[in-house]
């Protein structure tokens, strides 16, 4: 039985690698400073050892990789606006945290470090599908903040031998992607507002694409790059997503059809400052590695989060 440290392990996606981790039988220890990520979580499992701390401290870092044989560093603030408005407070949280949890790894003879990246680093590459060859181009501070932690990641695995794998998420949706979160992805917020009879706001003209990827798809991604070989995986970084893209107007239409037949028209606004106008993932790598495989539709995925956002909505209702 190896023994885990998730960072983030009360967020979003980090409840979820915590879950899967916990299912089959493995250790888990759990640090989140509780900023976006809930103790509820994680309340099927009321005896995780969770330490509600901030990474970028180097003392809670040392203490946090006491003892684990594999790190799944996933916590960050996953926001391109925020990192606009606060690029200095970002940088803490998403480069400084990443440098001290290397560091505290590599003294503590961790393993590996398996690390979310994110498809912002492209940029606005023309490229399409984008595949880990291209020379990636930040249009934010957040891209900026993730290729730092990757290269830091590559560099510490060349040095010091730190076996280290960074996983470039796109556009993750699923369960417990909160829509009153001011990090909540463009699907629940969109499944929030049809559930309500709202209109939902879209920005730009709506036909940006987006790979958009089921959370349990990533998971197993995730998974699958802590158990493959070290040799084939170490250093690299690695596109994880399904591998298709859809229109934000197309996907709207999705979920005015997944939650009954809504028709609200969504509301259109100016563009985001970072934002790319399209993206798609080429996935032959993650294949090629660890093989990987994305088994759930956008569709399938879209009706599983209005399901999970129509069972919050109603315990919230009965409380």
């Amino acid at each position: 039985m190896a023994r885990y440290l998730v960072t983030g392990g009360a967020g979003f996606i980090g409840s979820h690698v915590v879950e899967a981790l916990m299912e089959r039988g493995d250790d888990v220890r759990v640090v989140d400073d509780l900023s976006t990520g809930r103790r509820s979580n994680l309340a099927g499992w009321p005896d995780i050892e969770l330490v509600e701390a901030d990474l970028a401290d180097e003392d809670v870092a040392a203490r946090a990789v006491a003892g684990i044989d594999q790190v799944i560093h996933l916590a960050a603030i996953p926001s391109v606006p925020r990192s606009v408005r606060q690029p200095a407070r970002c940088h803490r949280a998403n480069v400084e945290a990443t440098l001290a949890l290397l560091l505290a790894a590599r003294d503590a003879g961790v393993r590996r470090v398996v690390l979310a990246s994110s498809s912002s680093v492209y940029g606005e590459s023309e490229a399409l599908p984008k595949h880990e060859g291209l020379c990636p181009s930040p249009l934010s501070p957040y891209a900026l903040h993730k290729l730092i932690g990757e290269q830091y990641a590559a560099l510490f695995a060349r040095l010091y031998g730190l076996e280290t794998v960074a996983l470039r998420f796109f556009n993750v949706f699923g369960p417990r992607q909160s829509p009153t979160s001011q990090y909540s992805g463009v699907i629940s917020l969109f499944t929030a507002a049809l559930l309500a009879g709202s209109s939902a706001t879209i920005y730009g003209d709506g036909e940006q694409t987006r790979d958009f990827t089921y959370v349990a798809d990533v998971v197993a991604g995730v998974l699958a790059a802590c158990a493959a070989p070290g040799a084939a995986v170490s250093g690299r970084a690695v596109n994880l997503a399904r591998g298709e893209r859809i229109s934000v107007n197309d996907l709207y239409a999705v979920l005015q059809r997944v939650t009954g037949g809504n028709s609200i028209e969504a509301t259109y606004t100016h563009p985001r400052p970072g934002d790319v106008r399209d993206s798609q993932a080429d996935i032959s790598l993650a294949r090629k590695l660890f093989d990987f495989e994305p088994a759930v539709s956008v569709e399938e995925g879209l009706r599983r989060t209005v399901e999970w956002q129509r069972s919050v909505a109603t315990e919230r209702e009965s409380s």
